[in-house]
């Protein structure tokens, strides 16, 4: 009797203490939340965009994180989509007069880059100012700057400007050494995603493919900085392989990188000139956050018509990872492809592609579903900094087809990575499979033996399938014939700007661009754009099971590109052996 007292005692306090810090942490996401209405834009503001950390596609504004990020007066995690939102209801806001960019230490890849570098050009066409000041510039974060009217570094800043790498990694001998064996299948000369596993080096047809894309890459990035800074691309050329990021901030001022060399108290004086202000004047501030919050002066449409964009981010998986990445969950996105195709008030849909690829699997069933909504109404594909492998099969039957210049696609083939545990089990371990059996096959794939030369033909037929299968989606989808696709395709990575040429994309521009395409295509010149998926709420986030979120991120914190790598070689554990995705972490960060 006293020890069922105590265990009632125990789970009523319990519930005790649950319930007051649920009915403590219920006022505080209502105050959080009422804090939101409360953003004004003053006269005479400039809006500060802190370009630090890492650049993701969209921001979950549901979730935990960003409730944290609102009571500790935080900035809500990077996103392009909440950057270029700003940045163009700022160019039609009479209050705010300029944007001052302070740089950190930036993360982000090169379509994303160029799609804030533009809206930034277009920034200053509206009259107004943009003023960069930074202690180290990465190079993503100079691209941004040199859209400035002044660009300010510290007197013992450097500009970290030393061209473009690629440094992918190779697990073959460690794999031997640890005893996992490794069975690969796959086509097409270019499909060098799995040389991770079987190779120590680049094969000549990986570099090949890899020089020209970054080759294709760095000329965009150093002509669109050179029309910038009016300074020849080939001095730009000559600044890298001098190694100038060591040469100290006079040397970036005398070769014209940065106009002004202060510390972070200068910014003040620039801004005040630009405004022309006086001494005793001052302007005010308004972060990324809070102007995020403030509704845009432009009249809402009252059409009742909608441009939906749709975010496809991430890898392309069958089943969630639950990990709180972007993914591209099968069922799910088919399911809301549906909806759309169902909701009348869509007129037109844009489909948000930023994806490495993924399960071949999944990436045929968003296909299906993606022809099914084209049925109904017109589809446009706006490519982000990747539409590759996957990427690229849940594209290519859209009607048209926009990517940035510095878009990683293509990559159409379809690979198998089979991975045994046989000799770390026997000899490593001193672990001993044994099995019995009632058919031929049965203990296929379990990764207690390796696959037979009876096994692996069965596989290869498989990935010849399809792989046939995508060069029939892409020959359907791009109207051109199955040889045609197969010249281009055998895994083959290209950028936005070669994949025009060659005919896998229809033009280059960004999301606005799409959104104005698809628009025209569904025949309205009044609409609302509406984004989906819709992030999760606050307490449905409460709810999710994303178990392994916060250590992912902070193991990626404490290990960086060390933990990339572990994280890589899992995926091919845990996923669909059959894959369609591009070789590796690409890594073409700025």
């Amino acid at each position: 009797m006293k020890q069922f007292v105590k265990y009632v005692l125990a789970t009523i306090t319990g519930l005790a203490i649950m319930s007051v810090l649920g009915f403590i942490l219920f006022f505080v996401f209502l105050g959080a939340m009422a804090s939101q209405s409360t953003v004004n834009v003053k006269d005479n503001s400039v809006l500060v965009l802190k370009m630090d950390g890492i650049l993701q596609e969209r921001s979950n504004e549901g979730s935990l994180q960003a409730l944290y990020a609102k009571l500790s007066s935080a900035d809500k995690s990077l996103s392009l989509e909440n950057v270029l939102s700003a940045i163009e209801k700022a160019k039609d806001d009479d209050n705010i007069k300029g944007i001052y960019i302070e740089a950190g230490a930036l993360s982000a890849a090169p379509a994303s880059l160029q799609a804030i570098h533009n809206a930034l050009k277009d920034f200053r066409k509206k009259g107004k100012f943009i003023i960069s000041y930074g202690d180290v510039y990465t190079q993503g974060c100079y691209y941004l700057a040199s859209t400035s009217n002044e660009i300010i570094l510290n007197p013992s800043g450097e500009i970290n400007w030393i061209g473009m790498a690629s440094t992918p990694y190779y697990l073959k001998d460690f794999f031997e050494k640890i005893g996992v064996g490794v069975q690969i299948v796959k086509v097409g000369k270019y499909k060098s995603a799995t040389e991770m596993f079987s190779e120590t080096h680049m094969s000549d047809a990986n570099r090949e493919q890899v020089n020209a894309y970054l080759t294709s890459i760095w000329k965009q990035i150093k002509n669109d900085v050179a029309a910038n800074r009016k300074i020849s691309a080939d001095s730009l050329d000559v600044y890298a392989d001098r190694g100038m990021v060591f040469m100290g901030a006079e040397g970036f001022k005398k070769n014209k990188m940065v106009d002004k060399i202060a510390y972070s108290e200068g910014v003040k004086e620039s801004i005040k000139k630009q405004m022309k202000l006086g001494k005793d004047d001052d302007y005010n501030t308004i972060s990324l956050a809070e102007y995020s919050e403030v509704n845009s002066n432009i009249p809402k449409d009252k059409s009742g018509n909608i441009v939906a964009v749709y975010y496809a981010c991430g890898e392309i998986s069958d089943i969630s990872n639950n990990t709180g990445e972007s993914e591209i969950v099968g069922r799910k996105v088919c399911d809301d492809l549906d909806k759309l195709a169902k909701n009348e008030d869509v007129k037109a849909v844009v489909l948000r592609v930023n994806s490495p690829g993924g399960s071949a699997y999944a990436s045929e069933q968003i296909w299906h579903h993606v022809m099914l909504l084209k049925e109904k109404k017109p589809v446009v594909v706006s490519m982000g900094d990747y539409a590759a492998s996957g990427g690229y099969y849940i594209s290519c039957g859209a009607d048209y087809i926009v990517a940035e210049p510095t878009t990683i696609t293509g990559s159409i083939g379809i690979f198998g990575v089979l991975l045994n545990y046989e000799e770390l089990a026997n000899n490593k371990l001193g672990i001993h499979f044994d099995s019995e059996k009632t058919n031929k096959y049965a203990d296929m794939g379990t990764g207690a033996r390796k696959f037979n030369e009876d096994e692996l033909g069965l596989l290869q037929n498989y990935i010849n399938r399809g792989y046939d299968l995508f060069l029939t989606r892409c020959a359907n989808g791009r109207k051109k014939t199955k040889e045609q696709i197969h010249e281009i395709a055998q895994g083959r990575v290209w950028t936005g700007v070669d994949g025009k040429k060659i005919g896998i994309v229809d033009e280059l521009g960004g999301l606005q661009k799409a959104i104005e395409i698809a628009a025209k295509r569904g025949k309205v010149k009044e609409y609302t754009t509406v984004s989906y998926p819709t992030p999760p709420s606050f307490f449905d986030s409460l709810l999710e099971d994303k178990t392994d979120s916060y250590a992912d991120t902070k193991l990626r914190e404490t290990f960086g590109n060390m933990y990339d790598i572990v994280k890589e070689a899992q995926k091919y554990t845990k996923a669909n052996q059959i894959q369609a995705r591009i070789p590796y972490r690409l890594n073409l960060n700025l």
